[in-house]
C-alpha cells in the first residue's frame, strides 16, 4: 500500500509499504528539524514506529529522501522553471507505484519519480507525464 498522507495522525498508515509526506506534512507529525540529520533521525523513528517499509519524504527544491531498512537515498531536485506545482505529490506516488509494480529498485523509483515530478512541475495547471516525456527525461 502507498499512501499519500493527510492530517497529523499517521497512525492509521501503520503497515503500509511506503508513505510519502512533504516536509510540511512531515513536521506535524514529528516536528521541527535542524538539519538533515536531525531529519534522518526523526523519518526512521517514524518509519520504524509505523512499520513502514519506507518514508519518502518531497523536500520542494531539496528534492526527495528515501528512508528504508537498506539506509538513506536522496535525490536533488530536477533544475528547471516551475510553473505550477498542482499534482506534483501525485505523481510522484504514481511514478513510484508503476516503478515498484514492474520490480524496480527502490532507488530506481524514486530516481524516476524526482524526474516525472520535475517535468509535471514544469508545466501550467494540473498536468500528467507520459511515458514518452519520461523515457526521454530518464535518457
Amino acid at each position: 500500500m502507498l499512501v499519500d498522507p493527510k492530517g497529523d495522525d499517521f497512525s492509521k498508515y501503520a503497515g503500509a509499504t511506503i508513505v510519502t509526506p512533504n516536509r510540511a506534512e512531515l513536521r506535524e507529525v514529528v516536528g521541527r528539524w535542524q538539519d538533515d540529520e536531525g531529519l534522518a533521525r526523526k523519518a526512521e523513528a517514524l518509519r520504524s514506529e509505523l512499520g513502514l517499509e519506507a518514508l519518502l519524504v518531497t523536500r520542494s527544491e531539496e528534492g526527495m529522501s528515501l528512508y528504508h531498512a537498506a539506509g538513506a537515498v536522496h535525490e536533488q531536485a530536477v533544475a528547471r522553471e516551475v510553473f505550477d506545482v498542482s499534482g506534483a505529490g501525485d505523481t510522484v506516488i504514481a511514478t513510484l507505484a508503476v516503478m515498484l509494480a514492474g520490480g524496480a529498485a527502490w532507488a530506481d523509483a524514486v530516481h524516476a519519480a524526482n524526474v516525472a515530478a520535475g517535468l509535471v512541475v514544469g508545466k501550467l495547471g494540473t498536468a500528467v507525464v507520459s511515458r514518452d516525456e519520461l523515457d526521454a527525461a530518464l535518457n
